[in-house]
């Protein structure tokens, strides 16, 4: 069994925009606690739309890509 909650988030790379579920574990509240983690390199997605057109299950994305995150829910 997983603690945390989902949100669901859009996220900006130079090439791309992805739009997904994120996973909050729950030692952390907000998005912005997983992208400020120095430990945390990758943030990952699911059920992903990718530039509102392909869809993916999963997505693991590098935080150094990542120019925006916009929460949705």
């Amino acid at each position: 069994m997983h603690l945390g909650k989902r949100t669901k988030i859009r996220v900006r790379t130079a090439l791309s925009t992805y739009t997904g579920n994120l996973f909050i574990p729950s030692m952390r509240n907000r998005v912005s606690d997983l992208f400020n983690d120095e430990a945390v390199f990758f943030i990952t997605l699911t059920d992903v739309t990718i530039d509102g057109k392909e869809q993916a299950d999963f997505v693991a994305l590098n935080k150094n890509m990542i120019e925006s995150v916009t929460q949705l829910e």
